[in-house]
Parts: C-alpha cells; sequence; structure tokens
C-alpha cells in the first residue's frame, strides 16, 4: 500500500463536497480512539483553550489520585501514563505553554507524593527528566511567559529529598 502526502489529501479533500467530507470524517472516527478524540477536541473545546487547560489539569488531578503506591513500579507506570496523555493534550492545542503548564502541574503533584516513595531512583529520574523538559522548551515561548515559568522551575528544583 501505498502511503500519500499531505499535499495529495488537500487535493483530494477540495474536490469533495460537506456531505463526503462528513461521512469520510466519521468513518476515519471509528478506526482509532485517539482520532474520535481529536477531532472532539476540534470540534467541541478548540475555541476556549483555557477551560481544556483545567480539564486536563483535573484529569491529571484524579490520575494522581488512583496511583497504586504499594511499591515504585505502579507509581512509575501510573506517571508514565499521566505523561502520555499531556503529551497527547498537547499535540491537541499546539500551544508550547500549554504543555509547560502541565508539566509544572505534573510536577508538583509528582512531589506531593508520599516522601517514602520519591527516594526512589527511578521516579526522581522521571522528576528530573521533565524539570529538563520544561527548561528546554521555556525557551520556546514568549519572554514574558519565560520568566514566568522560569521562576516556577526554580521553585520545583530541589523539591524531592535526595536518595
Amino acid at each position: 500500500m501505498s502511503k500519500y502526502s499531505i499535499k495529495n489529501f488537500k487535493d483530494e479533500l477540495k474536490h469533495l463536497d460537506s456531505k463526503e467530507l462528513a461521512d469520510l470524517l466519521i468513518k476515519l472516527t471509528r478506526f482509532k480512539a485517539e482520532s474520535k478524540e481529536y477531532l472532539g477536541f476540534l470540534l467541541f473545546q478548540s475555541h476556549d483553550i483555557q477551560s481544556f487547560v483545567v480539564q486536563v489539569k483535573a484529569e491529571i488531578d484524579k490520575e494522581f489520585l488512583v496511583i497504586n503506591t504499594d511499591s515504585p513500579f505502579y507509581v512509575k507506570k501510573s506517571l508514565r501514563k499521566i505523561l502520555r496523555k499531556i503529551r497527547l493534550y498537547s499535540r491537541y492545542t499546539g500551544q508550547k505553554e500549554n504543555e509547560i503548564e502541565w508539566l509544572l502541574y505534573f510536577c508538583r503533584n509528582l512531589g506531593s507524593l508520599d516522601k517514602s516513595l520519591l527516594r526512589n531512583h527511578q521516579l526522581q529520574k522521571i522528576y528530573n527528566l521533565q524539570l529538563e523538559t520544561i527548561a528546554k522548551k521555556i525557551s520556546t515561548v514568549h519572554e514574558d511567559l519565560q520568566y514566568d515559568f522560569r521562576l516556577e522551575l526554580e521553585e520545583l528544583k530541589g523539591f524531592l529529598p535526595k536518595w
């Protein structure tokens, strides 16, 4: 099966009427839940990004509440799941500011977990990698936001106990 470029899709979609286009979108959403979620975002939430940011933060809170803290292994799996969702939602919005905000929120919530769990080397590594990711992404946003984000980032550095 051959692969098509974006240009091929654009050219072909220009020739479709609205009913055919709607049918095509419905067929597309049946194949993958991620496509369905993204289309839902584009149709219903893309006009109000701030409420979407708040919804994602609420979802992060819920995910942190259900983390199985029996062992660091389960905590690590749950954290990876949360980070996958953050990356997915940041691709939806396409705005680096939102991703930075969610990652800072993630790090704050991670720091509020049981301190005995946070002595685990792997969990500290996840935390430190997120701080590095945030630091890299900060340089891509507007200067005023950079200042605010850097203040929050400095506050989060050294937040975890040393192992």
